[in-house]
């Protein structure tokens, strides 16, 4: 009597694009430490400094913003302190700008490893959201720093109670850059120009997100711009949690979510999709 073979493990293609094998994910997580364990090592390995870099570079840009937009241009940072107001957006859109830009090229930039080994796709734009949350911990650490300085040497900040709402705002943050960068991923395997595209959006969007300046310095005709930007809510509720100063309204932050939830489900539909062909396109 012939014996049925069993198998441990199935590799087949599923046909609906609604579907997510999160437990396949869960079951390749040692993968993704790897990957992040990966990213870490590569990067800094033949550094002098090292994870030093994580504070030389939201330092000079901090320097660099109060010196441009603090003492020549002038612009309003709501009685808070320049150096901790400044240093708050750099320190959030650091973290966004770095885990889009890399998302949404996560098909080209490992096309070879996928190409010779399964693994769930989706464990390469998780293990780049995963490693930026290292930096961001980081730079979040010298941030902190400089609010404890303010606010006990100081006394010119005063935090509340909605500095509580720090880790519901990074997983906003990680979960809608995660998104878009998923989507523009999926789109980039066909249309290469859009990495383009990419790069000066990103650099517009962070001109229409208060990273640099707070909402009541912005005309009234032109702050319908910055409340349609899903990261606005995001960004003042952050400040205003940690500064004790800004505009924040508690909708702006129920506006981010839904947003973002949209976002990462369309991102999740497309990348999720096009995985299934990208090698004969990429």
């Amino acid at each position: 009597m012939k014996m049925e073979q069993q198998w441990t493990e199935e590799i087949k293609s599923n046909n609906s694009i609604f579907f997510i094998n999160f437990r396949e994910v869960w079951q390749y997580r040692d993968l993704l430490l790897m990957l992040v364990k990966k990213e870490y090592i590569t990067f800094y390995k033949q550094t002098i400094l090292g994870p030093i870099w994580f504070f030389v570079q939201p330092i000079l840009t901090t320097i660099i913003y109060v010196l441009l937009f603090g003492k020549i241009a002038k612009l309003s940072t709501d009685g808070s302190p320049q150096m901790a107001f400044y240093l708050s957006g750099i320190t959030l859109w650091n973290y966004f700008s770095e885990c889009l830009t890399k998302t949404a090229s996560v098909f080209k930039d490992n096309a070879a490893v996928m190409g010779k080994v399964y693994f769930p796709r989706l464990i390469m734009p998780l293990s780049i959201v995963v490693s930026g949350l290292m930096k961001f911990g980081i730079q979040f650490g010298l941030f902190i720093c400089v609010i404890l300085y303010f606010t006990f040497v100081k006394g010119a900040i005063h935090p509340n109670a909605w500095i509580l709402a720090t880790p519901l705002l990074l997983l906003l943050m990680a979960s809608f850059s995660l998104g878009m960068g998923m989507i523009f991923s999926s789109l980039t395997t066909k249309y290469k120009d859009l990495v383009f595209l990419l790069t000066f959006g990103i650099q517009l969007l962070m001109y229409a997100t208060p990273v640099v300046f707070s909402i009541s310095s912005i005309p009234e005709e032109y702050k319908w711009i910055l409340t349609a930007n899903p990261l606005t809510g995001i960004f003042e509720c952050f400040r205003y949690g940690f500064l004790g100063t800004g505009n924040f309204e508690p909708t702006s932050l129920i506006f981010s979510t839904l947003t973002t939830l949209i976002i990462l489900t369309i991102g999740v539909l497309i990348f999720n999709k096009v995985e299934k062909s990208f090698m004969d396109t990429v």
